[in-house]
């Protein structure tokens, strides 16, 4: 879906210290950028209007985080949405980036050392030509375990039954070990969960909110090139829970 220009968006970023639209200059670095750069620092990708965002960065004033999206648009409602979270205090702890996600290895290294990456309801690109533009496709997933920590993790969220089957194997095949699944996340008792604008309406449509949690397998190997075509339709239904579970049972 198209989203009108706003045209307060671009002038309030640009007078925003808490957002650039050059990470480039930042690559290998980031943690300079915050006040505090011993604290965990965690990604969110495709954070759109930052309702779940302002939530988890304001929950959670020990981590530091970034924010990405392409669209400056989206990103300066989550600016308003952030800066309302904190308000009166300034905001110390997070910075909005816009950029394109598919070249995050241009914007971050291992020296980065990301602790966690938020993945929630990313465009499920269905048709079969374009799954590679997925945000859990193994061409992203081996470029973030780049600057993930030893210990990182990936936590993916989606309603669309389909990707999250298929994330399944790509989270597997991408030397990820998944240690929480759920097929319906509100039924399955896992907390805290910052709902998103998406998530609260898919909700509201009796729509079940998959989610999973994924972590690096330290020491793993990619052991061959990947694959042009789509072969497998991800992992059986069986293997999910209505509920949840983690690792081991």
């Amino acid at each position: 879906m198209h989203m009108r220009r706003k045209k307060w968006a671009r002038p309030e970023l640009a007078d925003c210290p808490w957002y650039t639209a050059g990470p480039e200059e930042f690559r290998g670095r980031w943690r300079t950028r915050f006040p505090h750069p011993e604290r965990p620092l965690w990604l969110e990708l495709g954070c759109g209007k930052g309702v779940s965002t302002a939530q988890l960065c304001r929950a959670n004033p020990e981590v530091n985080f970034i924010a990405m999206d392409i669209s400056p648009d989206v990103l300066g409602d989550a600016r308003r949405n952030i800066a309302a979270a904190w308000a009166p205090e300034p905001v110390e702890n997070i910075i909005l980036v816009r950029r394109d996600i598919t070249r995050i290895r241009e914007y971050f290294s291992p020296e980065d050392a990301v602790g966690r990456i938020c993945i929630n309801f990313c465009n499920p690109w269905p048709r079969r030509r374009h799954h590679k533009r997925r945000l859990t496709h193994p061409r992203q997933l081996l470029q973030y375990r780049d600057f993930l920590t030893a210990d990182g993790e990936v936590w993916f969220k989606t309603d669309d039954d389909e990707l999250f089957a298929h994330s399944l194997r790509y989270f597997a095949e991408s030397g990820f070990e998944a240690v929480w699944l759920t097929e319906d996340l509100h039924a399955s008792g896992f907390a805290p969960n910052y709902v998103s604008e998406h998530e609260a309406m898919f909700s509201a449509r009796g729509i079940p909110i998959k989610f999973g949690i994924f972590r690096v397998i330290p020491g793993w190997v990619c052991a061959h090139e990947e694959e042009e075509d789509e072969t497998a339709d991800g992992a059986p239904a069986d293997s999910l829970l209505s509920g949840g579970v983690r690792a081991g049972g």
